[in-house]
């Protein structure tokens, strides 16, 4: 499968990228086992992950996600075909948490210990720490780098203007330099990354792999009445969704995938993949059937008429402040 350069990293990501927030969770160790083995052997590489997946869950601690990445890659010895992108930051209890220089640490340790592996391909600042300076929080990072144990870092959920104050620094101080953006971007929630971060993220080179791609699951088609967000764990994050504008986006999706022989989330994470700048959409699934529909985006081609009905369909601004009104 063709490969796409994450920033300057050096690092080659198929255009699809597998979350790893279900593994451990929603779905069990065996079919996580499954839906990795069925997601590399289509050719995709890149698998996200967070130390802290999944804390959240009734009777977890974190770390889950990681270490059913690590059983899995130690029995299939399948390293060197999967990158790994992992993250640091966000708490696992009130005394872990930030980005300061010793959480980092001690975090990639243990990071490193439950995926059962010498390095860690992507390290990413899981969200912004105002209360750390960005220099001590680079100078974690060399450390890391110089003792070969991450080959490149990227950042979630931080603004244009922290990502250039943390660019400015890692060239002032001849630190490692953040190859990559993890937004929340997709069909629905567009604004916030289209009209700041995407013409900086270009402009600087950045690789960018967008999370929540299927807005938690709404641009599936799944969820298109309130009495459906019981269909699963993660329906509540999806009311927000049920109005005009996402219906009008599900009528686009319908339509496009009928056209094409396909599905809503297909379409829609084929639409994330021709976005130019996006470099990977990340997108989860807890059964194989899922994980086909997410792999049979990377076979869509687009045409320039079906983008424009997408397009228009979710569109933002002026054009979705009339149509609420």
């Amino acid at each position: 499968m063709k490969t796409r350069q994450l920033g300057t990293s050096g690092l080659e990501i198929a255009p699809l990228a597998l979350g790893g927030n279900v593994f451990g969770w929603t779905a069990d160790e065996n079919m996580s086992f499954r839906l990795l083995d069925a997601f590399i052997d289509s050719g995709l590489n890149l698998v996200d992950t967070a130390d802290v997946y999944s804390v959240w869950a009734p009777g977890h601690t974190g770390g889950e996600s990681e270490t059913v990445i690590g059983k899995w890659l130690k029995r299939t010895g399948k390293r060197e075909k999967i990158v790994i992108a992992t993250k640091v930051g966000m708490e696992m209890s009130p005394s872990e948490k930030g980005l300061s220089r010793k959480h980092i640490l001690q975090s990639a340790e243990r990071s490193l210990a439950r995926l059962q592996t010498d390095y860690i391909d992507l390290y990413q600042s899981h969200i912004d720490d105002t209360d750390t300076p960005i220099e001590e929080t680079l100078g974690g990072y060399a450390q890391l780098a110089e003792q070969g144990k991450i080959r490149a870092i990227g950042a979630s959920n931080y603004g244009a203007e922290r990502l250039a104050q943390a660019l400015a620094t890692s060239g002032r101080l001849g630190y490692p330099a953040y190859q990559s953006l993890q937004p929340h971007y997709n069909l629905y929630d567009r604004e916030s990354y289209e009209r700041d971060l995407e013409p900086f993220c270009a402009e600087r080179k950045l690789g960018v792999i967008p999370y929540f791609s299927l807005a938690r699951g709404f641009l599936s088609g799944k969820y298109r009445a309130e009495e459906d967000l019981s269909k699963s764990v993660r329906g509540g994050g999806v009311k927000r969704y049920l109005n005009d504008r996402g219906f009008r986006i599900l009528s686009a999706l319908d339509r496009a995938a009928k056209e094409l022989n396909s599905s809503p989330a297909s379409v829609s994470l084929a639409w994330l993949i021709a976005r130019p700048g996006i470099t990977a959409p990340i997108a989860s699934a807890t059964n194989l059937d899922q994980l086909a529909q997410l792999i049979g985006a990377t076979n869509l081609k687009l045409d320039q008429a079906t983008i424009d009905l997408l397009n228009s369909a979710s569109a933002w601004g002026a054009e979705e402040d009339q149509a609420a009104d």
